[in-house]
């Protein structure tokens, strides 16, 4: 199970290459949008590790978003392109579940916490779900508009943990108690490891000439505010 893994939902790139849950090539670049400069160059790197073997990817894994539609559109046509040539199948991995991952390894006492994920939109607006301490999912995928009395049905029960691009620029409006931060989460292609090898066991591949990720829109009155 070789599996090469890009990330571009944000301003990171990533590239990892793992077989059979081992990562063999990991890098990546958090200094802005250069997407379109930098991920050929990684890919290009992560498929120098095959050459002596010989062997190709068995599939290609891309991050699916909500994120930058810049970044998802530069990742998804390399991931698309790449499947073509290869004919191999594509993975889609869900850019909050990647980071909800990552915070819960950080986490010692989650038992009875939430992990909120959080992707930047515009001004107080973003994207988000919420997933609980074994990172199953408690609330879809939203668009909410964040203000003092965002979530406070659910933090006067519980602590919330939040993360991601999104996070920063809420942590002084939502100043409840139990609203917890977690900073400098981004995700990483590394971290989509084991998602896409359970994907691809269980043949969860999508369309490679129909599939779009989540791309952020624009949102107003219609977001919800919770």
């Amino acid at each position: 199970m070789l599996l090469l893994h890009i990330e571009t939902s944000t301003n990171v790139c990533s590239v990892a290459l793992s077989e059979d849950s081992v990562c063999l090539f990991s890098k990546s670049n958090d200094e802005g949008m250069n997407h379109a400069a930098l991920l050929s160059v990684f890919i290009a790197e992560a498929l120098e590790v095959l050459k002596p073997t010989g062997k190709k990817p068995d599939a290609i894994a891309v991050s699916s978003g909500p994120g930058s539609y810049t970044g998802l559109r530069i990742g998804v046509s390399t991931a698309k392109g790449l499947c073509y040539g290869y004919g191999i199948p594509l993975i889609s991995v869900s850019t909050l579940e990647v980071l909800t991952v990552q915070a819960i390894n950080l986490v010692h006492e989650k038992e009875n916490a939430l992990f909120c994920p959080m992707i930047d939109a515009r001004r107080m607006e973003v994207y988000d779900a919420f997933y609980n301490g074994k990172g199953i999912i408690q609330r879809k995928i939203a668009a909410d508009i964040i203000t003092s009395d965002s979530y406070a049905e659910i933090l006067v029960n519980q602590p919330v943990y939040f993360f991601g691009n999104g996070a920063d620029k809420c942590r002084s409006t939502l100043t409840h108690p139990n609203a917890r931060f977690i900073d400098h989460l981004f995700p990483l292609a590394v971290n989509m490891i084991p998602f896409a090898e359970r994907a691809f066991i269980e043949k969860q591949f999508v369309d490679t000439a129909y599939f779009e990720p989540f791309y952020l829109k624009e949102f107003h009155t219609t977001a919800s505010k919770k």
